[in-house]
């Protein structure tokens, strides 16, 4: 007897060959193929009368007068020929290679059509039509149908065939949603939105089905978060004591002012950490925001409550420039600040290697205050002595598995703070971090000038090689970024070499070039290029002016901080989303100096100009992070996967309407709590296994 779980090899139609084929769309058990929902739909339902057919395409309803199979002459390819009638008329019908139909159909079967209709010399015909026998249930055409993902010999006809059967499965299947909730936004139950998304009565009904799936998974997707939420503000962290004299002297002894925006932010954060509820917070921030010093003040305030901090980020670049930049923020308060990565260790206030094991060892015994890496923080060998707060940058590139081993690696249950430089719209701040608390920087410190950006077309390529020049005969020093040229190159390694090459022979020979990549190791004697420079050496080279120009890789995208830097060229425009645009244009303007950024591009397409126009004329990263939101979608832009949501096959996390709603309806079952609805409570816990059905 077929079930949910069955597999779908049990399904009549389906062996082993089918079965590896849809395989490839994620389809293993029934389930599985009951949540593939259509992709669209084609609106068949209206019949045509034959008399009143024109061009275009037509669903018809008809006899067949007569049918038979013919060859051509020159290829020999087999064309069938059948004159469907109805009562104003008639019309010929035409497949292509497909002889066996005069099998299938015979003269006098009533059949229904869907297909394009042209002229031809001999009159109106309609093209190789997809076709059924009339009965009272059709299911390819003469009604609203489904069109469905596809792959490699799985098309939407087959599929039509083999869901219809198998809905009789979910006939009665109990809702999970509380009345109240189906009441008062006007739901249609569940069973019955999962019939109509597969084999709608009509478009309206569609809508409602779409609306009720849609709701469904943002819904589920918003308790999960508060759950979370819930379920750390249960965990007991460190109350930090606050020494505002201590954030005064700091503040004082900064080269320049805080903004108002920055003030809020740490404000948030002490009086989070200032409690035995464990924080859990997400600090938003553009490029050149100031995160960091939000995040010192934090790490400064625990270190004098005698609690020691953990900063986690995800390149060895950007852990080697956290630390040199905390140990000179933190310098005047005698703080132990330790760097562990794979490639060395140092410690401040000697800021010079250690050894590996003593480094360690200071760490578990509390001697190092503050403790910045990668990955490495949470190697078997590092253990924390009294963690009271985990910071993670640049959050997003990390896993989820990631982040928990981070917060064991602490023991004791630290305050966590989240810290992203890429701007996030706020549609999806609340499907992908509803479970944090939220504190956005959105000032820039006085002094950052807009950095001038030009999209340059390619006869425009040889002025700005000449303004170039002229910046760098006045002292300057430029980026230039290259993507990836092919799949295979993920770092792209050979668009940099080449880009470098071009400009070190034909373009530039006069000034002094330097080449980063992510092939190179961070430090000299490591990986596999040892036997040349590292990156840390070529770029503490480029920020001490050794080279004019430094030709890199996506690498520089966040991290790196050349203060002389004012012109970011990058090649190959096109293929970086906008907001990851925004994160290179980030990288100059930062000392004062006027700036630009020069986007190459060689495609002709219109679209193209259009998106990478918007760089142009935009500033604000969470305006440009919106525009990538609607051109690229949530997925590609933000690792959605790495965030362990289930994938969404109905909802879009940039409908914020519906996301609030759902939002709200969440608080609402988790005020009421969760145990009081316990269908709901059981699909949950599903939910998060990947399931979305039992």
């Amino acid at each position: 007897m077929l079930s949910l779980d069955t597999s779908i090899e049990k399904i009549a139609g389906v062996g082993p060959k089918m079965a590896a084929r849809l395989a490839k769309l994620g389809i293993e058990k029934i389930h599985d193929l009951i949540f593939h929902f259509p992709c669209r739909y084609d609106d068949f339902s209206k019949i045509t009368e034959i008399a009143k057919v024109g061009v275009g395409t037509f669903c018809l309803k008809g006899k067949v007068l007569e049918i038979k199979n013919q060859r051509t002459p020159r290829r020999r390819m087999f064309l069938t020929h059948a004159i469907i009638q109805d009562s104003t008329g008639s019309i010929k019908a035409v497949w292509y290679r497909q002889p066996y139909l005069t099998k299938m159909l015979k003269k006098g079967d009533q059949i229904i059509l869907v297909g394009a209709v042209e002229y031809s010399s001999s009159g109106l015909i309609i093209q190789n039509p997809t076709w059924e026998k009339f009965s009272r249930q059709t299911i390819h055409s003469g009604r609203i149908v489904p069109v469905y993902p596809e792959t490699q010999g799985i098309n939407s006809k087959w599929l039509r065939k083999i869901i219809l059967p198998l809905l009789k499965l979910i006939d009665g299947l109990p809702d999970f949603l509380p009345d109240e909730i189906i009441e008062k936004n006007s739901l249609i139950n569940y069973s019955t939105a999962l019939r109509q998304i597969h084999f709608p009565d009509s478009v309206e009904w569609a809508r409602q089905a779409k609306k009720r799936l849609a709701f469904d998974e943002l819904f589920l997707l918003q308790l999960k978060m508060l759950e979370l939420k819930k379920k750390w503000q249960s965990y007991q962290a460190p109350k930090i004591e606050l020494d505002i004299g201590t954030v005064k002297k700091l503040v004082a002894e900064l080269s320049f002012k805080l903004t108002n925006a920055q003030r809020r932010a740490a404000w948030e954060i002490l009086k989070d950490i200032n409690s035995e509820v464990a924080m859990n917070r997400l600090l938003e921030g553009d490029v050149g925001s100031g995160k960091t010093i939000v995040a010192a003040i934090a790490m400064l305030v625990c270190a004098n409550s005698g609690y020691q901090s953990i900063l986690m980020a995800p390149t060895e670049v950007l852990a080697n420039q956290h630390f040199i930049h905390l140990s000179d923020i933190l310098s005047p308060f005698g703080l132990k600040v330790g760097l562990l990565i794979s490639s060395k260790a140092e410690v401040f206030p000697a800021r010079k290697s250690a050894p590996r094991a003593k480094i360690i060892a200071d760490i578990k015994s509390g001697k190092i205050n503050i403790v910045i890496g990668t990955h490495s923080l949470i190697a078997d060998k590092v253990n924390f002595k009294k963690v009271g707060l985990a910071i993670i940058d640049e959050q997003h590139r990390f896993g989820v598995k990631q982040r928990a081993l981070l917060r064991r690696k602490a023991k004791t249950c630290p305050h966590l703070l989240s810290m992203t430089a890429t701007p996030i719209p706020r549609t999806l701040t609340l499907a992908l971090y509803g479970d944090l608390d939220l504190s956005i920087i959105d000032e820039m410190p006085a002094g950052r000038q807009r950095v001038a950006t030009y999209l340059v077309k390619p006869e425009k390529r040889p002025a700005a090689y000449q303004f170039i020049a002229d910046q760098i005969k006045q002292g300057r020093q430029i980026f230039v970024v290259c993507p990836l040229i092919e799949e295979s190159d993920k770092l792209g390694v050979k668009s940099a070499e080449q880009e470098y090459q071009k400009l070190k022979k034909e373009i530039f020979p006069q000034f002094k070039i330097g080449l980063l990549h992510g092939k190179m190791p961070v430090l000299k004697g490591r990986g596999l290029a040892s036997a040349g420079k590292s990156k840390l050496e070529i770029m503490e080279e480029f920020k001490n002016h050794k080279y004019d120009i430094l030709v890199s890789t996506a690498v520089i995208e966040v991290g790196v901080d050349v203060p002389n830097a004012t012109v970011m060229m990058i090649e190959g425009a096109e293929r970086f989303g906008l907001a990851q645009l925004h994160q290179f244009r980030g990288r100059v303007g930062r000392a004062g100096h006027k700036s630009f950024c020069f986007l190459f591009t060689e495609s002709p397409s219109e679209k193209t100009y259009q998106r990478l126009s918007a760089l142009v004329n935009l500033y604000d990263g969470f305006k440009l992070a919106e525009k990538d939101l609607q051109i690229r979608g949530p997925g590609e832009i933000y690792g959605i996967r790495q965030h362990g949501l289930a994938d969404l096959k109905t909802a879009s996390l940039t409908d914020i309407k519906m996301l609030k709603l759902a939002r709200q309806e969440a608080e609402w079952v988790i005020a009421a709590g969760l145990t009081k609805f316990p269908k709901l409570e059981k699909i949950l816990d599903e939910y998060k296994a990947g399931r979305q059905l039992e």
